[in-house]
This record gives structure tokens, C-alpha cells and sequence, in this order.
């Protein structure tokens, strides 16, 4: 188990936008950074991070919370493996007290997965580098590649051996289970004994983003043809081929860095254009490029460069992914090789100045590229240009930006001598049956429509419209009960106490330790004993104020999640002496780490939608900290004030009784609080009707 200490040092350590940034491409947006959500499929940036705060929110999926948070949700690491991963990118030594049984018994079958991957990895590794068959057989073919010790150790390449159960063995023989040798594809389960997948083969350890390992290629080494030249790990829990990129997890920098990517087939390509220099490239390990690998470049940069070989085969292949890339938004480059060349031999026989040159002077828009390879296949046949120009317009009626349609047709008319006027005609052509289509698919998917009763809105704090959008939304000096805001919709119940006690929270998080002047309002005895009502200004900490005032009036808060976080923070307030948000955040529980993160990223929401882009000017918190404060705590006494009065009246009607008066006394009481909270809100506030 991690020590504390050593868990407080990797909080202090780690910023948020650092760790983030190594899986996300940020950029700068005023004091904060913004990028591409990494947990929805998007176009338009909905990630936003603050490094003040030091949290980050994803306003598309709702997730949010500081640097460990974002690791668990997008990496799916346990606790412990996320303070891990931080600790070794900060070189931070790990200080370990013993482990439960318990706490051993809560490691989930994923987790299980990943471990015996990552042992497999250092064995086949070992195996290679320390062992005469390893050094003779592995360790040689890798030589004779070209690659160095350095290279071989970064990309932690290995050897699995001749021997049938090898791996399998010593993996039993250290405590891992055979269910997870098997469900990663390392072993293969016989009745009378299982054998190891990989051996004989020189092994490729493909990684995460985060550099977990997911699972391995491996390639044999004699020239058996009944044998796959390569076999790779089979679809399990931890590793789906169609998601992962070879490489990924040693480009990733360098791709977000020199904004811009090298798409390539095979693993030796990744590895030698690394060790001549050129990190930002990625391989599809083999298998047809896919929209998910695309998107998970999209993260980094938008801008992708297709490596092909100079055969014909390649230079298909090329053509058939175009399209997927400019679907996803994303801008294309092609570069081929000379004929019989692929980027593993041509980065060998060249330096790494010679390979960056050729990759600059030889990389081609994507229409010029397909220009010059099938215009050699047209030639002077009409039909087949015909042919030629109607795919490349079909490529760029896969773009989603019309600017770049626009500019792309105007250069094909151009490399093509036809007229644009045609072309834009077919476009739209091409661009109505691909709506068509669309459309159809949906009707096809969509459910019957069923006859549904309304329900009252979940927490959500108002109805009347999304309460994120300024034009449907409540104004921001709302308060339930405002005879000038009637909502939208009227048919639906609002939860107004939600609304009051996130604001509580909201309080305490930004201001609670802030000291303020408030009005004390108590009862004084003059001369005469007559008894008045007597106002003083006293000195509070915000969450003093408000902690006393809740305490007066015997209140907890109803929604569990919001007593939970408020009895959080009210304990961290008396344990500590002065409040940092920072040092509150760094040991914030997993459970409450989204909501608070929320309140925390309220007003980044101007900054995501670009409200103000589009002539929409939200009201900005003018008021005093402690007018806030004290308007809240009044509007929480008005809404409970009010319910009990709503509540009294139904018992008039539902439980009549000879005499009333009693009943209609409290009401009349009652009333006069509500007038008197009307002061010091100054606006008229009405009764809550349940």
C-alpha cells in the first residue's frame, strides 16, 4: 500500500495540465487550456482545464476532477496504479506499507490483465537480453535490423522462447493465475497442458497512450510458410486492436509537440523512424486503419501524414484511408517511397537530415496525390478521368468544413482542367445521398414512439430550458419565487432546493475561508423591558457563517451527495488552519470529485460554448461575498418557511378540524417571516406551492 507522504508528494508534484497534456492536445485559452474531449467522439473542443484550480472538466461527457481523477477515467487505472504512473513521471520514490488482504482481494480481473501483460513484457525482455538462446536468436535479428540497446529497451522488445510452455511456467511458478494468462492470449488452455501462443518469435509489446500494455505482436523468425509470419494477441478486455496505434505511447509528445503525425503499417517502421530521430509516428499495426485510431491521433494533432510503400499494393492502401481520415475533420498529407522501399529500409539508408528533407519536398496533398498516381492509369482514356475526377470529389464530400470543400474542389478543377462549376454541381450531388443515407439509417434505428407522463426534472436545479445556456436558462440573480421569471416550461416541478444547496457548496468552495462582516440579528431587553429586534455587524469566516446559520436553524441538506461533500469541507475547514483549494482538491474523495469539479468549472462554460462569440452576454457575479452569502442563507430559509406553510394549508384541506385557528395562526406567523426575508432580499418573494 502507497504512504501517505509519498501520495502528498506526487499531489504537489503533478499539474494537471502537464498530465493531461500528455494525452490531450491542449491549447492556451486565456489563464486556462482547452482541447478535444478524449471521452466522446467531437469536432468543436468541450475539454477544459485550469491550472489554478488544478482540475479539468469535460463539459461534453460531465466528467471532471484533478490529475489522478483523469487518469482513472481515461486510462481506467485503479487509485494506486494512477498515484503510480505520477510518481514515475515526476521521480517520485515509492514509500510502500504493507498490503490487506483485503485490500488485495479488491483488484479487479482488468487490473489482473494488466499486470500479467506487464510481467510477460520484462520476461520476454529478459529473455532476450540475458539468456544464450534469447542473445542468439532474438537479440540478432533485432541487430541485424539495426536497431540499439537503446532502442530495443525503449520500445521493450523481446523474446519468447522455442520452448512450448516457457512463458506460462514461470509465470505460474510467481503466483499469476492461469485464467489471466488465458484471457490475455499468452497461454493457450489444452486439457492436458497449456502452451505458450508466442514461441519461437521475437515479441513487440503494444502499449496504451498511458503505456500500459495492452498486448503483443510477434514476429517468427524461419521461413515455415504454414506459420503466420505474424500473430498477434487475440481481442480481450484490456486490448482491442481497431482502438490502439503502435507507438502511441512513445509518440504521443513529439506528435502533440511538432503538431503533426506519421502514419505507418509496421512495427519496424515505428521503431527506425524513432531511432533516426523522427518520433511522431504511429503504426496501424497491420490491420485497416479504423475511425477510432484516428481519433485517438485527433487528440493529439489534426494533421496526418500517410507513409506508404512504393508498390502498388501501398499506394492503394493509401487511397482506401484517405477518406476515413478527412470524415473525422482531419487534415491529409500523403508521402510514398521509391519502388521498393518501405519507411523501415529507407529510414536505415538514410540520415536523419536526408529523411526529414525527403519527407517535406515529397509529401503531397491529398488530391494532388491522388492525382499523380491514377492520372498514369487514365492517361488519355476519358471514361477512366471521368472515373478519377468523380473519386476525388467523392473525397471531398467527405470533409465536414465547407471553407475547405470550397478550396479543395477550386485545386481539382485545377489539376484536373475541368470546370468547377461541374464539380461543385456533383458535390452536391455526393453531400444530399450521403444526408439521404444518413437519414434513412436513422428512421431504420429509431424505437416506435411510446406515450410517456412526465416526470420532474432530477436535480438538475431549474426547469425551463437548459440551465447551461444563457438564452433558456435562469438569470443568474434567480431566486425561486421572483414574480419576474416564469420559466419556459411551467408543467414540469422545479428543485429548487437542489438549486440552493449546490449554491452552499459552491460557497464554501470559493469563499469559505474569506472573512466578511455580516449582519447579527437578536433579540435585546431595554430599561423598560420591552423586548426589540437589534442588528449588529459581526465578523465570520464565510463557512463559519454558514455552518452557524445551518445550525440554527437545524438544517441538513437534503441531497445526500451535497451533505456529504459539506460535511467534507466543514471538517477540512476546523482540521486546517488556512484553506488552499489546491490542497482540499488534492485528497478529494473519487465519489466527489465530478460535482465539485462542476461548481468549480461553472464559469468556464462562457469560455467552451463562446457565448460572447455569438453576441450572448451572461451576467457576471457582481455582487459582494458576503450579500451572496447572506441572500443564500435567506433563500434557503425562504424556500423551508415556505414549505411549511404549503404544508399547513394542505392540512387544512385534507385534515379538517373544528378548529382551525391554531393552524391558521402559524400560517399568519409564518407569513410575516416570508415579508421579512422580502427585506432583506429586497424583491417580493412569494410562497412555495408544493
Amino acid at each position: 500500500m502507497i504512504s501517505q507522504s509519498t501520495i502528498d508528494s506526487v499531489f504537489e508534484a503533478a499539474r494537471v495540465e502537464e498530465v493531461i497534456g500528455d494525452f490531450v492536445n491542449l491549447k492556451r485559452a486565456g489563464s486556462n487550456f482547452k482541447g478535444l474531449s478524449p471521452f466522446s467522439d467531437e469536432r468543436s473542443p468541450s475539454f477544459m482545464v485550469s491550472p489554478a484550480k488544478g482540475i479539468w472538466k469535460d463539459f461534453s461527457s460531465g466528467k471532471g476532477g484533478n490529475s489522478v481523477a483523469f487518469l482513472m477515467e481515461h486510462s481506467h487505472f485503479t487509485y494506486p496504479e494512477a498515484i503510480r504512473y505520477l510518481a514515475k513521471k515526476y521521480n517520485i520514490e515509492i514509500e510502500e506499507t504493507e498490503q490487506t488482504e483485503a485490500e488485495k482481494a479488491m483488484t479487479d480481473v482488468r487490473e489482473s490483465m494488466y499486470l500479467v501483460s506487464e510481467f510477460a513484457a520484462k520476461y520476454f525482455q529478459d529473455v532476450l537480453l540475458n539468456t544464450e538462446e534469447g542473445k542468439a536468436i532474438g537479440l540478432s535479428y533485432f541487430k541485424e535490423r539495426g536497431f540499439t540497446n537503446e532502442t530495443i529497451k525503449k520500445f521493450s522488445l523481446g523474446y519468447s522462447p522455442e520452448t512450448w510452455d516457457a512463458l506460462t511456467k514461470e509465470a505460474l511458478g510467481k503466483g499469476y493465475k492461469l485464467e489471466f494468462l488465458e484471457s490475455t492470449g499468452l497461454t493457450i488452455a489444452r486439457e492436458d497442458r497449456p502452451f505458450d501462443r508466442f514461441k519461437g518469435r521475437v515479441m513487440f509489446p503494444i502499449q496504451s497512450m498511458s503505456g500500459r500494455v495492452l498486448g503483443f505482436g510477434g514476429r517468427i523468425l524461419t521461413n515455415d510458410k504454414k506459420v503466420a509470419k505474424y500473430l498477434n494477441s487475440p481481442e480481450s478486455d484490456i486490448y482491442h486492436k481497431s482502438k490502439v496505434l503502435y507507438g502511441i505511447y512513445q509518440a504521443k509528445q513529439s506528435i502533440a509537440k511538432l503538431n503533426n503525425c506519421y502514419l505507418v503499417e509496421g512495427y519496424t517502421d515505428v521503431i527506425q523512424f524513432n531511432q533516426a530521430g523522427i518520433e511522431n509516428v504511429v503504426a496501424s499495426s497491420g490491420t485497416a486503419l479504423t475511425p477510432d485510431q484516428i481519433r485517438l491521433i485527433n487528440r493529439l494533432t489534426r494533421n496526418i501524414t500517410v507513409l506508404f510503400d512504393g508498390d502498388a499494393a501501398g499506394l492503394r492502401a493509401s487511397i482506401r484511408g484517405i477518406d476515413l481520415i478527412l470524415e473525422e475533420g482531419m487534415n491529409v498529407r500523403v508521402c510514398s517511397f521509391p519502388d521498393g522501399e518501405d519507411p523501415d529500409s529507407f529510414a536505415r539508408k538514410n540520415s536523419h537530415d536526408d529523411l526529414v528533407a525527403y519527407l517535406e519536398s515529397n509529401s503531397k496533398d491529398f488530391i494532388q496525390f491522388k492525382a499523380s498516381i491514377l492520372m498514369n492509369e487514365a492517361k488519355n482514356d476519358p471514361v477512366k478521368k471521368a472515373d478519377l475526377i468523380r473519386d476525388m470529389v467523392t473525397s471531398i464530400s467527405k470533409i465536414p468544413d465547407r471553407i475547405q470543400r470550397e478550396v479543395y474542389i477550386q485545386e481539382c478543377a485545377r489539376i484536373m482542367d475541368i470546370s468547377e462549376q461541374v464539380l461543385v454541381s456533383t458535390l452536391a450531388q455526393l453531400i444530399q445521398k450521403d444526408i439521404a443515407e444518413a437519414n434513412k439509417k436513422q428512421k431504420q434505428e429509431q424505437k416506435p414512439f411510446e406515450v410517456v407522463r412526465n416526470q420532474p426534472p432530477k436535480n438538475t436545479g431549474y426547469s425551463g430550458g437548459d440551465p447551461e445556456d444563457p438564452r433558456t436558462g435562469p438569470p443568474e440573480d434567480y431566486y425561486p419565487g421572483d414574480s419576474g421569471y416564469s420559466g419556459v416550461q411551467q408543467t414540469e416541478k422545479v428543485d429548487i432546493l437542489y438549486g440552493f444547496e449546490r449554491k452552499i457548496i459552491e460557497l464554501l468552495l470559493l469563499y469559505g475561508s474569506v472573512v466578511e462582516s455580516f449582519e447579527d440579528v437578536f433579540l435585546r431587553a431595554d430599561e423598560e423591558g420591552n423586548v426589540k429586534e437589534v442588528s449588529e455587524k459581526r465578523e465570520y469566516k464565510v463557512f463559519q457563517k454558514i455552518y452557524l446559520s445551518l445550525q440554527e436553524d437545524e438544517v441538513e441538506l437534503s441531497n445526500a451527495l451535497f451533505q456529504n461533500i459539506y460535511n467534507n469541507i466543514i471538517e477540512f475547514y476546523n482540521q486546517n488552519e488556512t484553506f488552499s483549494l489546491d490542497k482540499y482538491l488534492m485528497h478529494l474523495q473519487p465519489e466527489f470529485a465530478q460535482e465539485v469539479t462542476n461548481i468549480l468549472m461553472e464559469d468556464e462554460k462562457v469560455v467552451i460554448h463562446n457565448w460572447e462569440g455569438q453576441n450572448i452576454f451572461p451576467k457576471h457575479k457582481n455582487v459582494t461575498i458576503e450579500q451572496n452569502v447572506s441572500d443564500t442563507i435567506f433563500s434557503l430559509r425562504w424556500f423551508l418557511v415556505s414549505k411549511i406553510i404549503s404544508e399547513l394549508k394542505n392540512s387544512l384541506l385534507t385534515e379538517p378540524q373544528e378548529d382551525n385557528s391554531e393552524i391558521l395562526s402559524m400560517v399568519v406567523d409564518y407569513s410575516k417571516l416570508l415579508n421579512n426575508f422580502s427585506k432583506k432580499l429586497g424583491r417580493v418573494v412569494v410562497p412555495y406551492h408544493s
